[in-house]
């Protein structure tokens, strides 16, 4: 008891007289050693690399799980080393809902077909991304975690163990100062009007005391010293470590890219996949499906092939150039829609207009379209906010007499190109 009373008191001893030191070193009245410029700079590199992978691994955890309280779960369990409960994602949430709503509402109607198309892509989204936050968390932010809590502690360590040296090797220095004053001033000669016998005796004897004491400081001087230098070359070699960190994160940091392009990689097949069901069932779902775009990716058309259901063709008011042989042209400008007969089309693809004339359009935007007394069946007038076009439609998925009239007329003008990409023969 009395052993560890007697600690408490040194160590509080020791901090009170640290505390008044580095007030001192504040205000200027105590000297400080100070490190050189490459190892400052070693220091600021070494907390500027914490505080930013700090930051990067907070606001990766939060990419990967957005959910706070799942967070704070997670961590939790961390701590308490036990195994992170399995969690459901999104997207596979979303399924769920989606499968449950298709079996009550009805899974042989159009609706509910096609949420049992959507609930399965997004099935498959929920686990790539399961496995997407897998592979992050244990090539990215397990790697971070390691650096904060191990090698970044030993840095810290190390860092307070070189400060108080410093504090003690300062300390050292003040004392043999004032030792070297105080043997100074006993050494001076004493007053030759002083006759008593006594004073002398007195100022050799302070003499040799603060002599005494001057050896007693160097010598801890030179053991503080020894120790400060010590423990500077060993916190400076773990401070150039850091550089061997940074070459370990940017690994880390390939790998993290890595697996999120293989998650999205994953995520736009599935989709696509998708995209291309809902396609073939989309002529059933909206009757009509206007069509308009250009791809100069695409070969130029043949008379040996002159087109398909799926070729497409610029939509615009300049069209009515276009229109099949005995058809009067139209002006677009003074036509307006029918008190009935209107109804939405999606467009098929996309279709960048040729200039101010020309209808720009985009894949899967719709659009309303109508027919007017006098027109080809084929032909249908596209109208979107104030803009109107001409152009041909298919409904039934199937090659119509009068595209094919029409695409020829249009070749053999020159005056735009069809895209058979995905054409249907």
């Amino acid at each position: 008891m009395d052993f560890n009373m007697k600690k408490l008191a040194s160590d509080a001893g020791i901090f009170f007289t640290r505390a008044v030191q580095f007030t001192e070193e504040k205000f200027g009245q105590a000297e400080k050693t100070e490190l050189d410029a490459h190892f400052e700079n070693l220091l600021a590199r070494a907390d500027s690399t914490k505080n930013w992978t700090e930051k990067i691994l907070r606001q990766t955890e939060v990419l990967l799980q957005p959910n706070p309280s799942a967070r704070v779960e997670e961590f939790l369990y961390e701590k308490l080393d036990r195994k992170v409960p399995s969690r459901v994602t999104n997207g596979e949430l979303l399924a769920q809902y989606m499968a449950e709503a298709a079996s009550e509402l009805g899974p042989t109607t159009p609706y509910g077909k096609t949420l049992i198309k959507v609930a399965e892509a997004e099935k498959r989204l929920g686990a790539a991304e399961r496995d997407f936050i897998h592979t992050a968390s244990i090539n990215f932010l397990t790697p971070l975690r390691n650096f904060l809590e191990g090698d970044w502690k030993t840095i810290s360590k190390e860092r307070r163990l070189l400060q108080n040296r410093r504090l003690d090797l300062d300390a050292c220095k003040a004392r043999l100062k004032k030792a070297k004053a105080a043997e100074a001033k006993a050494t001076t000669v004493p007053d030759f009007q002083e006759t008593r016998p006594r004073n002398y005796i007195l100022s050799a004897s302070a003499s040799a005391l603060w002599n005494d004491e001057v050896d007693k400081a160097e010598q801890e001087l030179r053991v503080a010293q020894t120790e400060f230098d010590r423990q500077a070359e060993v916190t400076r070699l773990l401070l150039e470590g850091i550089s061997s960190t940074h070459v370990n994160h940017l690994r880390c940091l390939h790998e993290f890219v890595e697996s999120q392009t293989t998650y999205y990689a994953q995520c736009y097949r599935h989709m696509l996949d998708l995209q291309k069901q809902l396609g073939s069932s989309q002529g059933a779902i909206f009757p009509g499906t206007f069509v308009g775009t250009t791809e100069p990716a695409s070969p130029p058309l043949s008379s040996s092939s002159p087109t398909t259901a799926a070729a497409t063709m610029p939509v615009g008011p300049s069209v009515a150039g276009l229109a099949p042989p005995g058809e009067a042209a139209l002006r677009l400008e003074e036509v307006s829609p029918p008190a009935s007969g209107t109804r939405k089309a999606r467009v098929l693809y996309d279709y960048e207009a040729a200039d101010s004339s020309e209808l720009a359009l985009l894949a899967d935007e719709l659009i309303t379209v109508y027919s007017l007394p006098g027109m080809d069946p084929d032909w249908l007038i596209g109208e979107r906010g104030n803009k109107k076009g001409k152009g041909l439609c298919c409904s039934d998925g199937t090659t119509l007499p009068a595209l094919e009239a029409a695409l020829r007329d249009i070749l053999s003008l020159r005056r735009t190109f069809i895209n058979l990409g995905r054409g249907v023969d």
